[in-house]
């Protein structure tokens, strides 16, 4: 990599002959949340697991609070990027923070200079740093500051590219909750069904998920950085900004984050996922949740609702998009019968070897589908048809998927009795 140009992302990769060249990259912070999150992506890379980047990372040189510092030497000596995630946000004095956070990064950046490795330089700072509104007074953004100051002085003097991030409320797997992460503390109690205190719900957070912003980490080493100016703590995306940020983040109330965690909380007893559309704060908060289950919560029952002809479960409940439910019929027994005036259904046998029939209300013809579970199919159950499923095997149980486009109703079934 050092043969690359000083002042250039490690991405471009020998562009002339095709060659991917190796990056060393060296992590500070390595055992913090963000840390463990972008060497887990990291390696994935190295490794070939992933294989959507186009870097190809050779040593990850892993650094952290209690490391032997002579290592220092030797990772900044050879590296070809540095993520400085390192920093104190939790002191048990308020002098420790320009201690840790301004005097790591100049010692970080002094040792760069010995060895004058001029490659890129990405800092953790946070929106603290603008020291506005209820962060006027705060020592941590006064000491994030400080090192923002020093990363950019560095940059003019030495011309390395420096990229320098003020994170907002950071989010996602493997953060230590009852620390400084207020979703990190809400999942971890309400799945181990500890107290929460809210004081006051309608209080707004930015919020930033820790997969977007080892992302945006990783375009940094592709040369796709996104870069920003401040409207006071907003971040405005500008292509000339002398700071770089992550462009999806999501404003959230206390109340509805807290309105979230209940419902995926109660989801095992009421089957019922919420909505979680592609990219939504949900998702992102619901996989979080997940993380933070204790072992006993992994797994949870089903209602099995079993007779002699075999049993029928639901699995799973939307909230638009209808349920999931799984039916074992046992050999020689025929389910269904009956019909729906708007309700769908998919069938899909499994496993097993079965016949499907339906028949249209008032018509005396019967359309059949011989299925199995050699061969996977789907059948609609028409709306206005009245359908059974029968087990043709006199050994085997004929198990069935069943999808309807709607959750099931007691007191509004439309579900009418009318053999085939």
């Amino acid at each position: 990599m050092k043969e690359l140009e000083s002042n250039k992302n490690i991405s471009c990769c020998n562009s002339n002959d095709g060659i991917k060249l190796q990056a060393n990259i060296l992590i500070t912070g390595v055992k913090g949340f963000v840390g463990q999150n972008l060497v887990a992506s990291l390696k994935n890379i190295r490794d070939g697991k992933d294989k959507t980047r186009n870097i190809v990372i050779g040593e990850i040189y892993e650094y952290d609070i209690d490391s032997d510092e002579s290592l220092l030497d030797i990772y900044c000596k050879d590296c070809d990027f540095v993520f400085n995630l390192a920093g104190v946000n939790r002191p048990k004095d308020q002098s420790e923070f320009m201690k840790g956070n301004f005097g790591f990064a100049n010692m970080l950046l002094n040792t760069l200079k010995k060895y004058h490795n001029k490659c890129g330089v990405m800092l953790s700072s946070s929106i603290q740093a603008t020291l506005l509104g209820r962060y006027a007074d705060s020592d941590y953004g006064k000491s994030k500051l400080a090192g923002e100051k020093l990363f950019f002085d560095y940059a003019n003097e030495t011309g390395t590219n420096v990229y320098v991030y003020r994170f907002p409320n950071l989010f996602g797997k493997w953060c230590k909750p009852n620390y400084n992460s207020v979703i990190a503390t809400f999942c971890n109690n309400i799945a181990n069904d500890l107290d929460i205190t809210v004081n006051d719900p309608a209080v707004e957070l930015e919020l930033l998920y820790i997969d977007d912003l080892v992302v945006e980490m990783l375009d940094i080493l592709e040369g796709k950085e996104h870069h920003c100016v401040f409207d006071g703590i907003n971040a405005v995306g500008n292509n000339d900004g002398k700071y770089c940020y992550v462009p999806t983040t999501h404003k959230v109330t206390l109340a509805k984050i807290v309105e979230l965690l209940k419902k995926f909380k109660n989801q095992p007893d009421t089957l019922v996922m919420p909505e979680i559309p592609e990219g939504s704060f949900a998702k992102k908060l619901y996989s979080t949740y997940l993380s933070y289950l204790p072992k006993e919560k992994i797994i949870f029952p089903l209602k099995m609702n079993i007779d002699e002809r075999g049993s029928f479960t639901e699995l799973l409940k939307t909230e638009n998009c209808g349920q999931i439910s799984v039916n074992i019929s046992k050999p020689g027994i025929t389910k269904g019968q009956h019909w729906h005036h708007s309700k769908w259904e998919f069938f899909m046998v499994v496993s097993g070897h079965g016949l499907i029939q339906e028949r249209k209300i008032g018509s005396d013809e019967v359309i059949e589908f011989e299925v199995s579970g050699d061969k996977i199919e789907a059948v609609h159950m028409l709306p206005g048809y009245t359908h059974n499923i029968i087990n043709l095997s006199n050994s085997e149980d004929l198990i069935t998927i069943m999808w309807a486009n709607e959750k099931f109703d007691f007191k509004h079934p439309d579900t009418y009795y009318e053999e085939v």
